[in-house]
């Protein structure tokens, strides 16, 4: 089988006002942890240790640490030099109208040039304030095999704090038939009623999909998110898959 284009769109513009004061100065990415590294790195380990080596770094609020820190640490060529292999933080350009990123959707909307013109078969749109291990190619070869449209990772949790999540309900094929986020009333896994499936916020999209659903979005008042607004509107229409800790060892979060 021929191995799709895979372009990377990873989400780094948070806030992180959870962890204040570390993050007085820097946005949540950038947030040193165990030394030398930062939260960021995490997830470009994946990308990196996955082959996927064509990856933007949307950036926002107070990205200078996180800029700084990607040029000196991220700077050694990837890929053996190859054609399309890159690390580039993006930061806001008002390219499509007067307005900074507006959500998790919008900052792929605004930057649906860099889509267009790498021309990808799947994009892997991922936030950058995980701290977990997982292999990417696992989630590809899921996709694949299901012939989905979208794969969402999930990470089972207790019952009792899934709640605090993005809880997706799943069929027995791994198929999402239900995305709410902080329900009162959590689903459980099926088979196991003291599990549910919270979604990483992480996404696998067939890029044209994913392309006509922002632009889409764009054109009506939502949140211009993925987890509020692009999952829970195409799930019923679209086949859209859950790879869990169980198909991929998908690793624990932050």
């Amino acid at each position: 089988m021929r191995q799709p284009r895979i372009l990377g769109m990873i989400l780094a513009g948070g806030r992180g006002d959870r962890l204040f004061p570390l993050t007085k100065a820097r946005s949540k990415p950038a947030v040193p942890f165990a030394g030398k590294h930062r939260i960021v790195d995490f997830v470009l380990s994946n990308f990196i240790n996955s082959a996927i080596y064509a990856v933007y770094v949307l950036v926002q609020y107070k990205s200078q640490s996180l800029i700084e820190h990607l040029r000196s640490t991220w700077r050694w060529r990837i890929g053996g030099g190859l054609t399309g292999t890159f690390i580039t933080t993006v930061p806001p350009q008002q390219r499509w109208g007067e307005s900074w990123y507006q959500g998790t959707a919008d900052a792929v909307y605004q930057n649906l040039n860099l889509i267009r013109d790498f021309r990808p078969t799947l994009v892997a749109v991922f936030g950058a304030d995980h701290i977990y291990r997982m292999d990417l190619n696992q989630m590809v070869a899921f996709h694949l095999e299901n012939n989905a449209e979208i794969t969402v990772a999930a990470l089972p949790v207790p019952i009792a704090e899934a709640s605090s999540f993005g809880v997706i309900a799943v069929d027995d094929d791994q198929r999402i038939i239900g995305f709410e986020e902080k329900p009162k009333n959590p689903p459980s896994m099926p088979g196991n009623p003291t599990l549910a499936y919270s979604s990483m916020g992480n996404y696998l999209f067939n890029a044209e999909l994913l392309m006509e659903s922002l632009l889409e979005d764009s054109r009506r008042s939502t949140e211009h998110d993925f987890g509020r607004t692009i999952i829970p509107e195409l799930f019923p229409r679209q086949r859209i898959g859950a790879m869990s800790g169980r198909c991929g060892h998908i690793g624990k979060r932050t």
